[in-house]
């Protein structure tokens, strides 16, 4: 099945991300609220260490890319950096400006969940047309 930008990899990146979701979810909200770490600490060490996972799996499950280059290795942090820093910097002040009566630990783990709804978005295309085009 394959129309344009909508075909399998679309499944399988959903597949790769619920793993990766599972595992970065985990890493994320310990580091805040069991570790006491940041917002931006928190949600950056998701980011990184589960970007090294999500390397993997996409480049060889998800787009079943071969290409084996430094470029496509600093394409596919440019994208990671680029969508977090764009989903969390939205996400955080758009939540704080919502959430406005409720605590600070409320807001910050909600603005981690919005962002990593945006990230998602962001990231497949970001992957898709840069990063493993």
């Amino acid at each position: 099945m394959k129309c344009g930008i909508w075909d399998w990899t679309i499944l399988k990146f959903l597949i790769v991300g619920v793993v990766n979701t599972v595992f970065g979810t985990i890493v994320m909200f310990s580091l805040y609220n069991l570790a006491g770490c940041s917002y931006w600490i928190s949600s950056a060490a998701n980011y990184i260490l589960g970007s090294i996972l999500s390397f993997f799996l996409n480049k060889y499950f998800t787009f079943r890319n071969k290409e084996r280059s430094w470029g496509q290795v600093v394409r596919f942090t440019v994208n990671i950096a680029a969508c977090y820093l764009v989903a969390y910097g939205v996400a955080r002040p758009a939540v704080r400006m919502l959430l406005s009566g409720q605590s600070v630990s409320i807001q910050e783990n909600a603005a981690m969940l919005v962002g990593m709804c945006l990230f998602t978005g962001l990231n497949y295309f970001g992957q898709r047309l840069f990063a493993f085009r």
